[in-house]
């Protein structure tokens, strides 16, 4: 089939992005990937493709109606998340997969239990992508990335399907959250888009949380500890009463639906000099805002305690909840659950519990609501995607196109 073939072809480049450095793309394994992306695009007839220095590959398919119709995108980012290997990703296909606990390297004994990941369970008799274990897949995002090409392949192969012109992108570094950073909008020159960067089947989002990141900074005194007493001051044991300090059961593995959290995602130190990386979430903005406060007054009571400036919180905030740019123009909402109705899968509306290009780009000015792509378990390696999902992902960006064309 040539979708999966076009999806184990991708998972095999090595796009892992890299949150340390500051080049955009971050790694130069996605650029490798977007060269060869963009000599596909090329090779299948599409127009206007073009690759600029940093990673963001366009391209147009033209319109097949005389009328003028708005003109729509669908994006995708090329890079996997750093917090797993992508290094030599050996993809397995289990064909009618039966219910039960799924092997993934019998020598290392690694599996995926179905009562840790009970989401398996709808996905019984159909053709399930796995990892060997030791990798994640890349289903997020390069089940978007091949859902899209063959979308734009299959409209071209059909032309009795009517369309108005459609434009693709696919970006770098969304893993790090800078995916939408140089995103020309005005070049993609669409009066909407979506992110297909969902996970289960039917699910559609246009609320995400708003996102910050904190580095919290801990300066200390480096004395013998023989002679230590009254001279010294330990970072990273000042990072220890902080982290003491932080609400112990708002955290990812404590909250679900709309409940924000802060995160833990690194910490490095010694005596003199301690690090605390986190970031904070929430879908609610004030409380977001509450959220950042929280954490400089923490710093502040520190501070007061041991009668220094020992302490500092810097904040950065990342993206915020597209919702309120998504709310005013619902018909694309509408379009996109109608789509799905006709392709067959029950659409289901929900918030995002993290952040899509789609955010960034829904504050640029396109309006971008994220549609599923079929992947389940992002992130490690018990990912995968369902073949099925994954054919339900091209069958729903081919009825918008359609759907839109006809006006509705």
């Amino acid at each position: 089939m040539r979708l999966v073939d076009r999806f184990l072809k991708y998972v095999r480049y090595n796009t892992q992005s890299d949150g340390h450095n500051d080049e955009c793309p971050s790694t130069g394994g996605q650029m490798v990937f977007l060269n060869a992306l963009y000599e596909e695009l090329v090779q299948m007839g599409l127009s206007d493709v073009e690759l600029d220095e940093h990673g963001y590959l366009y391209a147009t398919l033209p319109s097949n109606v005389a009328e003028n119709v708005p003109v729509i995108g669908f994006i995708a980012h090329v890079d996997t998340s750093p917090d797993c290997s992508g290094e030599h990703v050996a993809p397995r296909i289990i064909e009618d997969y039966d219910g039960g606990d799924i092997v993934l390297s019998q020598a290392d004994g690694i599996v995926t239990p179905v009562a840790r990941f009970p989401e398996l369970k709808a996905h019984v008799g159909e053709t399930l992508i796995v990892t060997d274990g030791h990798t994640l897949l890349g289903a997020d995002d390069k089940a978007g990335v091949a859902e899209i090409v063959e979308a734009m392949n299959y409209l071209m192969e059909h032309p009795e399907i009517k369309h108005g012109k459609i434009r693709i992108a696919f970006n770098p570094d969304e893993e790090i959250g800078r995916g939408a950073h140089l995103f020309d909008v005005e070049k993609f020159g669409c009066d909407w888009a979506y992110t297909m960067d969902g996970g289960e089947v039917g699910e559609l989002e246009y609320e995400n949380f708003n996102a910050a990141f904190a580095k919290v900074v801990f300066s200390g005194v480096s004395v013998h500890p023989g002679y230590a007493k009254g001279k010294m001051r330990n970072a990273a044991g000042l990072a220890g009463e902080y982290m003491g300090l932080m609400p112990k059961n708002e955290v990812p593995e404590m909250t679900e639906n709309y409940e924000g959290f802060f995160h833990l995602i690194e910490m490095e130190g010694n005596v003199e000099h301690a690090v605390l990386s986190y970031i904070i979430r929430d879908h609610d903005r004030k409380t977001f805002e509450r959220r950042k406060e929280f954490m400089k007054e923490l710093a502040d009571r520190m501070n007061e305690k041991y009668g220094c400036q020992a302490v500092s919180v810097e904040l950065s905030d990342q993206y915020y909840n597209m919702r309120e740019m998504v709310e005013p123009c619902m018909y694309v909402v509408d379009v996109a659950c109608e789509a799905m109705s006709q392709a067959g899968v029950p659409c289901r509306i929900k918030a995002i519990r993290g952040g899509t290009d789609g955010a960034q780009l829904s504050f640029k000015g396109l309006p971008c609501p994220n549609i599923f792509a079929g992947g389940l378990n992002f992130h490690g390696p018990h990912e995968l995607v369902p073949v099925q999902s994954m054919e339900k992902a091209v069958r729903t960006i081919v009825k918008i196109a359609e759907l839109v064309a006809k006006g509705v």
